[in-house]
């Protein structure tokens, strides 16, 4: 059995400790949000926060999640289901068009803007290796400096 958090609430999930953390969030804790994009840690649909830092959880197994905190694109909201500021960024710069990578685009910005609330477009560039099909790659930089003007003006 392996004990974790996820969005601040304690699992214990028993069962093969090699089992990747994207089907545990999708199959066992009903969490859809993280996407099943490549799965050899390259596009970023399934991104999540582990202790603050963006992680792909295809490439992630149980085994390595004992005492961990997880972070998933449902866990960014408030309890309220407020958006977070990254979350409303999105809304109004409409970013997404199919949407199916968007919730790892959102969790890499929100780690990015934890470590860097003022990032250029270069450290956007350096940092978000999210691979989006429908190429909203200008849109998501705009959303991420609104998402930094915002959080510098709170």
């Amino acid at each position: 059995m392996v004990s974790f958090t996820v969005n601040n609430t304690s699992v214990d999930i028993s069962g093969m400790d090699d089992k990747p953390l994207l089907w545990a969030l999708r199959e066992d804790l009903g969490l859809p949000g993280a996407k099943y994009g490549c799965g050899i840690a390259q596009c970023g649909a399934c991104r999540v926060l582990i202790d603050g830092e963006s992680v792909p959880s295809c490439s992630i197994t149980l085994g390595n999640l004992a005492g961990a905190s997880v972070i998933t694109i449902e866990g960014l909201s408030d309890p309220d289901n407020a958006l977070s500021l990254v979350q409303q960024a999105w809304v109004d710069e409409q970013v997404p068009q199919c949407g199916f990578c968007q919730p790892g685009f959102i969790v890499a910005a929100t780690a990015l803007l934890a470590q860097n609330p003022n990032p250029t477009d270069a450290d956007i560039d350096e940092a978000i290796t999210n691979i989006c099909r429908c190429g909203t790659y200008p849109r998501i930089r705009r959303a991420i400096h609104r998402a930094a003007g915002t959080i510098s003006q709170s």
